[in-house]
């Protein structure tokens, strides 16, 4: 069935459509602000009548009564002003008598008004005027309309709530509602010949999209749609990417919600959101739900430190539970979901009937990075002299967002340079900055530092020409890059999906030889072989502990269940073994060593040739290094070169001085001469 029919069917409008299209699909209604409005009109009405009041009172108040009486008999106030008002006797002193003419005033309690209205008559014999009512406004300021206001106002909240609960929303109003967006096939833009390097997820999902475009054809045979795709790998590798594509794809609506959207600071919301969500895509199936980053909810129940039964995490991930496949299920809403650690997830989130297919999503291999590269460089308009394939051989272990990375990366560097298109040096230099990070030539590195780290860099470069199974060599340079002094970087002939014992020894050995040239060349060592140890620490570890390649322990794995669940690592052997562990991983780490400072010895030559030779030109390809350890010389300049050639043709590109002539030499042709 159509959009258009189900609208027609349901009489209201399905998600996707109209100009709101892609919002939020639950909407905030505004609160009503018209009573508090006109409370805040009617205070500052009463602030002002009271500021106007005290404004005009300009008259002069009296102690006591003995004073009026005083004044009066005296002759001091006029005999026909004389008032008892409210609050207050009031009278007018005759001009002349203290100065001009003015309002006397005595405060009076309203509670003794008898009494004073006695006083006054026996003091003027009946002649003043009694004003016994208040003026209207101190009716509004008073206590017990204030109260009644406020009590009003308070119901008025009360019944609003009540009324938002009955309409739906619960008890906290639009925080139960779901924020989910609905997006339509011709928002996303993406479609499944934007997604590269990721054939068999491709295939997978697209079984989905034809049943729910077909389900006929499926049925047929007894079979049913999937519940759920559960879609894992690492950051970077297509899963978001993916389910853009599916939405592009498929001619149903697409609700999409992080996992973080359902959690609150109030208990219950989560849930609340659940129910909202699946009750509104059930309105509109068949349809999908994507929520991105499931493991936010979705992590096994039971583990940490949880607060009990009462966790709003553990109440969200139940609801999830039961909409899914519960006693209310429906065939017409697939649930896909994305996540990074699919190994923290609830058994009864991954079990089949709710995640019936978990599909794996693994960094591309040297084919599937040609296909991304390719797909990016649509966008881009790339030289003559560009290899994609040499950059999909560099890049081993990267994912599809570091490739697209790349590619940006090299754009910016060449239209910064006033280049026309994008050349080979501008991706590589991309992929180096990716990868290490920028270069940081403005960086003033001390003579005594430039040597230890040249020889430091030249140690890896040769232990990475002379071993056997390593990988090979790309090239090596001393300009500092990110947080590292120098790199040396390697060229992989293949993805490796496994990592045999001879190839992680060499790679051990590559790492110790920066230590071991620079201890020989300075007989002193530094803190730049940090990140080597830290290598050849881990390497061995993960040998010993989940590898079995040490002898003494044996076929035997020792590393813990990586849950992230506990704040106590997890620790299954005795204090015997990890006494033997320690040793292992230091008898590694020593061969390999050892080893490495044997070989560098026997080829010092060499490691001061290209130490040299690095020094003068900070930056040397792969190649270049071969011919530098068979004892041929480069004929390229160096950097001094480089920059004297800079210099000069700064100097020759610059505008010719205007000079004044001297007065030995003649006139120039068309100057007047300057009169004696």
């Amino acid at each position: 069935m159509s959009d258009a029919g189900r609208e027609q069917n349901q009489g209201k409008p399905g998600p996707g459509k109209g100009p709101d299209a892609g919002k939020t699909a639950t909407t905030t209604r505004p609160p009503n602000r018209g009573l508090f409005g006109w409370v805040m009109i009617f205070v500052l009405l009463a602030a002002l009548i009271m500021v106007f009041q005290h404004a005009g009172d300009q008259a002069t108040s009296l102690k006591n009564w003995a004073e009026f009486r005083n004044l009066y008999t005296a002759g001091e106030l006029d005999r026909d002003t004389v008032k008892l008002q409210f609050n207050a006797i009031t009278a007018t002193r005759i001009e002349g008598v203290d100065g001009p003419r003015a309002e006397v005033r005595l405060p009076v309690t309203p509670d003794n008004r008898e009494f004073w209205v006695n006083e006054l008559n026996a003091l003027t014999g009946g002649n003043f005027e009694d004003r016994a009512t208040p003026p209207w406004w101190h009716f509004f300021l008073s206590p017990f309309f204030i109260i009644t206001l406020l009590v009003i106002i308070w119901i008025f909240i009360i019944l609003r709530g009540l009324r938002s609960m009955s309409s739906g929303g619960g008890m906290l109003g639009n925080f139960g509602r779901s924020r989910h967006r609905v997006t339509a096939k011709s928002m996303t833009g993406v479609t499944f010949k934007d997604v590269a390097g990721v054939q068999e997820p491709k295939e997978e999902v697209s079984e989905i999209i034809e049943f729910l475009k077909t389900p006929k054809k499926f049925t047929k045979l007894g079979g049913r749609i999937p519940r759920g795709v559960l879609l894992s790998g690492p950051p970077g590798c297509g899963k978001t990417l993916l389910a853009k594509a599916i939405a592009g794809e498929a001619d149903v609506p697409f609700f999409s919600i992080s996992g973080s959207d359902f959690v609150e600071m109030f208990v219950g919301v989560g849930a609340s959101r659940v129910r909202d969500l699946f009750k509104q895509a059930k309105e509109n199936s068949p349809c999908i739900i994507f929520l991105d980053e499931i493991d936010a909810v979705g992590r096994r129940r039971g583990g940490g430190f949880t607060t009990g039964g009462h966790d709003e995490r553990e109440q969200t991930l139940n609801a999830i539970l039961v909409e899914m496949d519960g006693f209310e299920t429906s065939d017409q809403i697939i649930v896909i979901a994305a996540t990074n650690r699919p190994d923290v997830l609830d058994p009864a989130l991954t079990r089949p009937g709710r995640f019936d297919r978990q599909v794996t999503i693994p960094l591309p291999d040297v084919k599937g990075r040609m296909e991304i590269l390719k797909v990016h460089s649509k966008k881009v308009k790339l030289g003559p002299d560009v290899d994609l394939e040499r950059i999909a051989r560099a890049t081993p272990m990267f994912s599809g967002a570091d490739l697209a990375a790349i590619m940006n990366e090299a754009a910016i560097m060449a239209t910064m340079a006033d280049k026309d298109f994008i050349e080979q040096e501008d991706l590589e230099e991309a992929r180096d900055k990716v990868k290490f990070g920028r270069q940081r030539r403005s960086r003033v590195v001390e003579e005594e530092e430039r040597v230890a780290t040249a020889y430091h860099e030249a140690g890896h470069a040769i232990l990475q020409v002379l071993l056997p199974n390593t990988d090979p060599l790309h090239k090596v340079t001393i300009i500092p890059r990110g947080e590292y002094g120098g790199a040396s970087m390697s060229l992989p002939e293949k993805d490796r999906h496994g990592f045999g014992l001879k190839w992680l020894q060499s790679m051990m050995r590559v790492a110790c030889g920066g230590r071991v040239a620079e201890m020989v060349k300075t007989g002193d060592v530094s803190s730049g072989a940090a990140s080597d140890i830290a290598q050849v620490t881990r390497i061995a570890r993960t040998m010993i502990l989940e590898w079995g390649m040490s002898d003494k322990l044996g076929f035997v794995r020792y590393a813990g269940s990586d849950s992230r669940e506990m704040y106590l690592p997890d620790k299954d052997y005795s204090d015997e073994t990890a006494r033997i562990i320690d040793q292992e991983v230091k008898r590694l780490s020593d061969e390999a060593y050892g080893d490495a400072e044997q070989t560098l010895k026997d080829n010092w030559e060499k490691v001061e040739a290209v130490a040299e030779a690095l020094l003068k030109h900070e930056t040397l390809s792969a190649d270049e290094v071969e011919r530098l350890m068979r004892g041929e010389a480069l004929s390229k300049p160096t950097v001094s070169d480089l920059l004297a050639d800079e210099a000069r043709k700064a100097q020759s590109d610059a505008p010719p001085r205007k000079q004044k002539p001297r007065e030995d030499e003649g006139p120039t042709p068309g100057m007047i001469p300057r009169p004696a």
